[in-house]
């Protein structure tokens, strides 16, 4: 790994495209140890430009949190309100931050100046050592939890790097009890079992079902382009990749979770309604520019 402290130069980025509805997205460093099979970023600019391989190299964000300070403040007087997405090219929680902690930083100063919402998204468990601040951010936080399948051997075959899916169910099951309010994000849908749906249904009360063709902003060409089809075909499960085979998922889903408790590709991302903050209904906040 090559690992590097930078001083950034802003920390928060104006949302678009996907991530529509939000404010800002943030992300804490450059870079992803994890290195995942299937992330669009490998095709962007961040990461094409750098000689080494995407999960080999990581900036750590040294002022991230006097930035988000600074960058708040500012914001505060354009917006009526601010919602924060955490983090759209990065895990905020990859193995870096155990030492460097600028994940945990910044969410100190998100007590001190908070957005009106954060999603905050990873796949790691590393977010329970956080539980004390989540506490007192909790609502105004929905924790986004990426479980794309229960299948052990599916997790090494695409994502070798990423913790084992048994923390996570456990990641969620902690949060849940403390009645910290999150949601699995089954993105991108990867072959799974029959059980799926069932071991989350006992962890957590809401889940998101994504794919490569509603949710890499191409209809699945970037993916494609990254030779994710290859693994499926290696592995003898090119029908999952395929534009319908979440809808496999989502029968399945639909006979552990009430309607309003499944969201598909975007709108499980977005920021509730401007009717209550934590209110985790669909739609977005309005806000002035």
């Amino acid at each position: 790994m090559n690992i590097a402290g930078k001083q950034a130069r802003s920390i928060l980025t104006k949302a678009s495209g996907y991530l529509t509805g939000y404010t800002y997205s943030l992300n804490p460093y450059t870079g992803c140890s994890y290195g995942c099979s299937y992330c669009y970023v490998r095709q962007m600019p961040v990461n094409r430009f750098r000689k080494e391989e995407w999960g080999a190299w990581v900036d750590i964000k040294e002022n991230a949190a006097e930035l988000y300070v600074k960058e708040m403040r500012r914001a505060r007087k354009k917006h009526n309100i601010i919602t924060i997405f955490m983090s759209s090219s990065t895990d905020p929680y990859q193995p870096v931050e155990v030492q460097e902690r600028i994940t945990r930083s910044i969410l100190k100063s998100m007590v001190e100046i908070p957005p009106d919402f954060l999603l905050l998204q990873t796949r790691s468990p590393l977010v329970t050592r956080d539980m004390d601040i989540l506490q007192a951010l909790k609502d105004r936080l929905l924790v986004s939890i990426t479980v794309e399948t229960d299948r052990e051997d599916i997790r090494k075959q695409f994502t070798p790097k990423a913790p084992p899916i048994a923390g996570r169910l456990r990641t969620l099951a902690e949060l849940k009890e403390v009645g910290i309010p999150a949601q699995a994000a089954v993105s991108p849908v990867l072959p799974c079992s029959r059980e799926f749906a069932g071991k989350l249904h006992s962890v957590v009360d809401r889940v998101t079902i994504d794919d490569y063709f509603m949710g890499d902003g191409s209809g699945g060409k970037r993916t494609s382009n990254l030779g994710v089809y290859d693994l499926y075909k290696k592995i003898g499960l090119e029908d999952w990749f395929h534009p319908e085979a979440y809808k496999k998922v989502l029968d399945q889903f639909k006979e552990y979770f009430h309607e309003d408790q499944i969201y598909i590709s975007q709108e499980g991302f977005l920021p509730p309604v401007s009717d209550g903050i934590g209110s985790k209904t669909k739609g977005t906040f309005d806000q002035k520019e």
